[in-house]
């Protein structure tokens, strides 16, 4: 596969040295403090602040704070010669730590309302009778002990087998699957928004709905659950010595960056060079012949066992959607505050986005499908919402593939 060179990169640009970086990198620590100050006036660093009281003001602040510190630490991978070595190799895994714990809660909020807006569309009855199911805002009213305990560990299994092999009979799922990654069907829309998606009147559909509610109470209960320690972890992390001394560095960084004294004058596009080509590196190990395709059946075998692994197919995507956001952030770095937007890197990084987001789903589908003694109905809707967000995976990998492979046509 032919590598891109986009202009910042290209070996005719301008040359840009290493008091670009320095000034990218004090950009995004003062991003960095002026969001936590507005987190703190917004509550959403004290014990009263709870997920449900929390603001748009705060929740937008602690985005704001996941996003700066994935760039610093983004660019002090990329950019590591020219930094104070000691510095950015103590600096790096703390601010990971820090944008990991912080977006936990938003993720298992979205992962909740993603496997809902799901459940609605699959069964075609409302998940939870009369509460609108796009309310992910903490205020869902308590089904938790629906899902009552009828069936042994064996026939659940067997449910949530035949759920996901049901998934193959209720629809096209090549036609279906290449329609969601042209954008034609998306997460969360109701099937009737362009016509009828699937049959209506099969047996499949008739215990899809029977298990749906409970599907949806247990998805409800274990996620809710994870949100809420989520929630607690990242005040108690906000609260700790070990994030006001981060906030320290940070703030230091914020007029003062460690650069080697060979920095001021060293040009950043090899290093900048070398970020893209890990990435395309990646991006040629990965099936992307077989991603072109807008079904891969393999992909369900895995989620069909007992097996609680990751799938082992998603690792590969996820460490490339990794090294994509890297190759933004350098491209950021070289371009300063006037980068330009280039359409099909969007849509790429949007794709993996989509991939990691159903793929995640797909997983909390099949850890609650594993809670002992759950109804064969339950386990079955599990099975059927398991098969779907595959789909969804295997559509993203296939707008992934279009959309990289204009981008390599379009190269010079």
């Amino acid at each position: 596969m032919a590598q891109q060179h986009l202009d910042p990169t290209d070996p005719t640009a301008t040359e840009v040295t290493g008091d670009a970086l320095a000034g990218y990198l004090r950009a995004q620590a003062t991003e960095f403090l002026r969001a936590l100050r507005l987190h703190r006036e917004n509550g959403g660093g004290t014990a009263n602040g709870g997920a449900a009281n929390k603001t748009e003001e705060a929740v937008d602040a602690a985005r704001a704070l996941r996003r700066s510190a994935r760039r610093i630490s983004g660019s002090l991978h990329t950019f590591r010669p020219l930094l104070d070595t000691d510095w950015s190799e103590e600096m790096r895994p703390e601010l990971a730590w820090l944008s990991g714990t912080l977006g936990l809660e938003h993720a298992y909020e979205s992962r909740l309302e993603r496997l809902l807006l799901a459940l609605h569309r699959l069964s075609g009855a409302a998940v939870f009778p009369g509460q609108a199911v796009s309310d992910a805002a903490g205020r869902r009213s308590g089904a938790a002990g629906a899902a009552a305990p009828s069936a042994d560990a064996a026939g659940a299994s067997a449910a949530v087998a035949a759920g996901s092999r049901a998934a193959e009979a209720m629809g096209d799922p090549p036609a279906r699957a290449e329609s969601r990654a042209r954008g034609r069907v998306g997460a969360g829309t109701p099937s009737n928004a362009s016509g009828p998606a699937h049959p209506t009147a099969t047996p499949e559909r008739g215990n899809l709905t029977v298990g749906a509610a409970k599907a949806g109470a247990l998805l409800e209960r274990q996620l809710t659950l994870a949100r809420t320690r989520a929630h607690s972890t990242a005040l108690q992390a906000l609260g700790s010595s070990r994030f006001h001394a981060v906030a320290d560095k940070v703030a230091v960084l914020a007029s003062e960056v460690p650069l080697t004294p060979a920095a001021p004058t060293t040009d950043l596009r090899p290093l900048a060079a070398a970020a893209e080509e890990r990435l395309t590196d990646a991006i040629t190990a990965l099936p992307l012949l077989t991603a072109g395709h807008p079904y891969n059946a393999e992909a369900l075998v895995h989620g069909l066992s007992p097996d609680p692994s990751p799938h082992p197919q998603d690792g590969p995507w996820h460490q490339v959607r990794l090294l994509l956001r890297l190759h933004r952030y350098a491209l950021e770095v070289l371009c300063g505050g006037s980068t330009p937007v280039d359409v099909r890197l969007l849509a790429a990084s949007q794709a993996l986005n989509r991939h990691r987001d159903a793929s995640e789903a797909a997983a909390a589908a099949a850890q609650a499908a594993r809670t002992p003694r759950i109804a064969p109905a339950t386990a079955y809707a599990l099975g059927v919402l398991h098969a779907d967000q595959r789909h969804e995976v295997e559509a993203a990998r296939f707008a992934f593939q279009q959309a990289w492979q204009k981008q390599t046509v379009n190269a010079p």
